[in-house]
């Protein structure tokens, strides 16, 4: 690969928690911002603030990820960037409903979200980054839940798990024009998402994580951060998990005291 892409990035729902913190990295790396927001603007332009007090350029776009003009924000960003080289795919939504109980419209919210916005995104950065630029990096933010299931979350491990077969398929055709695409699989992590405070990731107790805590945003941040420089020119259609060990205790749910994972 060659790593000549311009230092211009863009990061969906960049208004909190993941995508605010890789927004932050990102632009502490050089990168000037485009991000995305849905509903908190207010959140949205802090982020803008932030990234203009390490001196990089941000612009912010309104964006209905679960929509057909999903990919609208990112041309109208890459034009007042003046390219891309990087897209951030982070946005994502999820419910806690099990499948017998679940509406129809609540799985299309969830699956339109977290699948077919990212794809239209995707789809619109390849396009910009084959035509115009010297390659670039798609970095899809799915979840732990890519690789395992979670009682009541039906529709996010199912499109999280497609998000991340859909970025291995666009990593192989998007190879010969220098563009890698790469999974980032959060496991807990404290954020608005997740109801915590991202102080709580060094302060909250987790007996079942190795690690024994959620994660911190930043821990997610810099993976991404890394996977959307030229050091990570080698590396494409994978999936980096960032759980703290939770995928390694899949083994041990026979040692459980009681039957409280059943519980939503």
């Amino acid at each position: 690969m060659s790593g000549h892409y311009p230092r211009l990035a863009i990061v969906t729902g960049a208004d909190s928690g993941i995508g605010k913190a890789t927004a932050h990295v990102l632009a502490d790396e050089g990168f000037d911002l485009g991000i995305t927001f849905h509903t908190d603007e207010s959140g949205a332009a802090d982020t803008v603030a932030e990234v203009e007090q390490r001196g990089q350029r941000c612009f912010v776009a309104h964006q209905e990820l679960a929509g057909p003009d999903a990919a609208h924000a990112i041309g109208e960003l890459v034009s007042q960037l003046g390219g891309l080289g990087v897209l951030v795919n982070n946005a994502g939504t999820g419910t806690a409903v099990r499948v017998v109980d679940m509406s129809y419209q609540s799985w299309r919210d969830v699956v339109a979200t977290d699948l077919d916005g990212p794809f239209l995104c995707a789809q619109a950065a390849a396009r910009h980054m084959m035509t115009r630029y010297g390659g670039g990096r798609i970095i899809n933010v799915t979840s732990v839940h890519e690789h395992v299931p979670r009682l009541g979350s039906s529709a996010y491990c199912a499109a999280k798990a497609g998000l991340g077969m859909f970025g291995k398929v666009l990593a192989l055709e998007l190879a010969e024009h220098d563009i890698t695409v790469v999974s980032v699989a959060p496991g807990e992590i404290a954020t608005p998402m997740t109801g915590k405070a991202e102080l709580d990731a060094y302060h909250e107790d987790r007996a079942g994580n190795p690690l024994g805590r959620p994660g911190h945003v930043n821990e997610v941040a810099s993976v991404i951060a890394f996977l959307a420089s030229p050091r990570s020119g080698y590396v494409t259609s994978t999936s980096w998990v960032v759980d703290g060990g939770l995928m390694g205790m899949a083994a041990h749910g026979h040692d459980t005291a009681d039957a409280s994972w059943r519980e939503i």
